[in-house]
């Protein structure tokens, strides 16, 4: 486990000799997340950076305000889950319990939130989801009452899926064989099992179903599988390693479905980077509207302040999240856990994803599906977003 990493400003410490003491006072927030394992590449795109943006961000303007009027800097204390549920629950224990942090961001993964979940809830942080997907949100934050769910259920994104591969079935754009893969934890287990309903009700036919533990290294024998099975549109639900393999897989292989979809990662700059115009007309989970003003200021400020482009799904979603919380925290006047959760509840904020208001503890509106276009991952399909644009064909790799 990596020990703490501090991104309170050195001017604070220098100052400290003539300040009051409430004005040399931070906030201590906690960010538990994976730098090696499986997933360390996805959230080293939408977590890490949006985290790092946002702690920049609000040091640089003076902290976080108070109600004594005293302004707060934040302290931001990181831990590596390795990728392993266990070491998830480890960290966010020991933030509680040693370093006694403020707030803690939630995790990265459907898995490692959930797994977290009860520990979050157990010391009365409020944690603001915003990489787990799942139909069980009614469910679970009924269980764990600072839970909150911001990217949506498995059951809008594989009817969003569906409900586009109808459409293209109707217009005579595709045939109805779809070929269907998905990895083998809480992300991708739901989202296969929500789907194969769905996609019978949707007239299609499932003429591959396979699924592959997190981490698989070749994935050959499931594109070969894949291609056999002669489909008519192909759908991952997929986690970062496996969407770049089965991208080029399919290259590799000629499977030349004119709807190609993978989840996590599609909506990563490096895969248009990767791809170039083969990435043209792929699907993909997320997706965002381009031309909105904020997510235009959004992208410019991320690239300067990490030095990296954000991607075009939920690293947005990540940075709203903290606005939420930087909000509800000034909004409170302090870091009472159980007053910025229930101002969380009862509150609007404004985000760079628009106005988001919690119902249930869960946001309703968001971007499901998005699709490479003109070299951009653009929002095609959502439970209410403006700006949907269009769905292309794809025409070959």
């Amino acid at each position: 486990m990596q020990r703490r990493t501090t991104l309170a400003l050195a001017a604070a410490a220098a100052l400290a000799v003539s300040l009051p003491a409430a004005a040399q006072q931070t906030i201590k927030i906690g960010a538990v997340a994976p730098k090696t394992g499986p997933l360390a590449g996805g959230a080293a795109v939408t977590q890490w950076p949006s985290i790092k943006m946002w702690v920049t961000q609000v040091n640089e303007r003076g902290g976080l305000k108070m109600k004594d009027g005293s302004m707060r800097k934040i302290e931001l204390v990181e831990y590596d889950d390795r990728t392993n549920p266990g070491e998830t629950i480890k960290a966010v224990e020991r933030l509680a319990t040693q370093d006694k942090a403020d707030f803690i961001i939630a995790p990265y993964g459907t898995g490692l939130n959930l797994a977290a979940a009860p520990v979050f809830a157990k010391y009365g942080y409020p944690q603001i989801a915003v990489s787990a997907i799942t139909d069980k949100g009614p469910e679970l934050t009924k269980r764990y009452p600072t839970l909150f769910l911001t990217l949506g259920s498995t059951t809008a994104f594989a009817n969003s899926v569906a409900d586009i591969l109808k459409k293209l079935v109707d217009e005579g754009k595709i045939g109805k064989k779809v070929a269907m893969v998905n990895v083998a934890d809480a992300f991708g287990i739901e989202l296969a099992e929500a789907a194969r309903p769905i996609f019978k009700q949707h007239g299609l036919e499932l003429v591959f179903d396979k699924s592959y533990p997190l981490g698989t290294q070749d994935l050959a024998p499931v594109m070969k599988g894949a291609k056999a099975a002669n489909p008519d549109a192909f759908v991952a639900w997929s986690y970062p390693p496996d969407t770049f393999a089965l991208a080029e897989l399919a290259k590799i292989e000629g499977l030349n479905v004119k709807a190609y979809y993978s989840a996590v990662a599609t909506c990563f700059p490096a895969f248009g980077a990767k791809y170039g115009k083969s990435a043209e007309h792929v699907l993909g989970a997320g997706g965002i509207n381009p031309d909105a003003p904020e997510m235009k200021g959004y992208f410019e400020t991320h690239k300067k302040i990490t030095g990296v482009d954000a991607d075009y799904w939920a690293g947005p979603v990540t940075y709203a999240s903290l606005q939420v919380l930087e909000q509800a925290i000034e909004g409170t006047g302090g870091v009472d856990k159980a007053a910025v959760t229930d101002y969380i509840k009862k509150n609007s904020f404004k985000t760079v994803l628009g106005d988001w208001t919690f119902k249930n503890q869960i946001i309703e509106n968001y971007w499901t599906v998005g699709q490479w276009q003109g070299g951009k991952f653009v929002g095609v399909a959502s439970t209410g977003k403006p700006g949907e644009r269009p769905v292309q064909l794809k025409t070959g790799w």
